[in-house]
């Protein structure tokens, strides 16, 4: 093989591969929507917790604000505050589990009897869900609705009904599961307002 003929074979293959990467990097979701002033949007991958998230880095002057994996948490971590706020947890199906039972049990686990009694699951359905994902909340039965309904006083915030895992009266957090296969679900704290990580493009890793 003469070189001209070996320079043309790895030009060829040399432009296969970065075919190939490029193609691999496009198929990677990008942030959806644009990062706020003073912001900029930095990709976090932890394959141990097993999550991989878009998230704000930001300089406003008198504070910083950046995100770090702790735990098995993505958390936000303030410059001007104490430890960093765990704001996506990740938790693991067990063996023979399906995501829905596995949602149940961590709320079980992490929920005072007399409130869990009185709670159901239910899709959480506001906003935007992405292709492939299911959210889930707790929200009050009928009898505890109803009973609820005549304590409100439209005054007062009142106690998130099915406590901290569940549905918030004055914020949005939610479960969320890859719909079909998984092995791994989150819990998933939004707030008030638009958060600083992009909750529509979370990746579970090595489900």
């Amino acid at each position: 093989m003469n070189s001209a003929m070996k320079s043309i074979l790895w030009v060829s293959a040399l432009f296969a591969s970065l075919t190939v990467s490029a193609t691999a990097h496009a198929d990677e979701p990008a942030p959806s929507r644009p990062p706020i002033d003073k912001c900029v949007w930095e990709k976090l991958t932890d394959k141990t917790i097993g999550l991989a998230a878009w998230a704000q880095r930001c300089d406003f002057g008198f504070r910083q604000i950046h995100f770090e994996f702790a735990g098995n948490a993505l958390a936000i971590k303030y410059s001007d505050g104490g430890a960093a706020d765990p704001l996506i947890e990740v938790f693991e199906i067990k063996p023979g589990e399906t995501a829905e039972a596995a949602v149940q049990r961590l709320f079980l686990e992490k929920t005072d009897k007399a409130v869990s009694a009185r709670c159901v699951l239910a899709p959480y359905t506001e906003g935007t869900v992405p292709a492939g994902v299911k959210r889930y909340t707790f929200s009050p039965d009928a009898a505890y609705a109803k009973e609820l309904a005549a304590l409100a006083d439209l005054n007062d915030v009142p106690e998130p009904p099915c406590g901290d895992w569940g549905e918030m009266p004055d914020g949005i957090q939610y479960f969320e599961a890859p719909a079909g296969e998984g092995r791994k679900v989150l819990f998933v704290r939004i707030g008030q307002d638009e958060p600083l990580f992009d909750e529509q493009t979370l990746q579970i890793l090595g489900r």
